[in-house]
């Protein structure tokens, strides 16, 4: 290893570092990911936080579990918290996921009228918010959140590629 990638790595672990204290929902999601993994789920964790940042709910990838297409943790997530605050809206609510959101989880995160939204790694196949469809720069759109990406991106595609690489062999 030459010195000069080993300082880029060094910076990297350094920068991963402060991104998850900087966003510890994120670290939390991963843990998620990886619980959705180990159960045979696609490794997708997300956690839910109100405007005065207390955890409102915490979720990951239940569709094979519940044999339901739509048990994304995006899905799962918006629907415990709005449940807990008896509401089907959750303004000023961050949505933390490890992979971007499909156009339904967007979708959901739309309707939902969630603040800021912050995410992993990219979906060049079934995203849809800077991927796919982008759902969020549709005229139709009702409510675009603050974008965050990239967020702990490398933990998670190590997940996502580990993971199919499993289903591969």
């Amino acid at each position: 290893m030459n010195r000069l990638h080993r300082a880029l790595t060094r910076a990297k672990g350094a920068w991963h570092g402060w991104a998850m204290e900087k966003h510890p929902h994120m670290a939390r999601a991963l843990e998620l990911a990886a619980q959705a993994a180990a159960a045979g789920e696609v490794p997708v964790g997300a956690v839910l936080v109100g405007a005065d940042g207390t955890v409102l709910a915490e979720a990951r990838n239940m569709m094979r579990a519940g044999k339901d297409p739509t048990a994304h943790a995006e899905i799962m997530v918006i629907r415990m918290a709005c449940a807990a605050v008896g509401s089907e809206r959750l303004p000023g609510a961050s949505l933390y996921v490890t992979l971007e959101p499909c156009p339904m989880c967007a979708s959901a995160i739309s309707n939902a009228r969630i603040a800021r939204l912050y995410y992993g790694a990219s979906d060049p196949k079934s995203g849809g918010v800077e991927q796919g469809p982008r759902i969020f720069g549709h005229a139709q759109c009702h409510h675009v959140p603050e974008i965050y990406d990239g967020i702990g991106a490398g933990e998670a595609e190590r997940l996502l590629q580990s993971f199919f690489a499993a289903l591969r062999r």
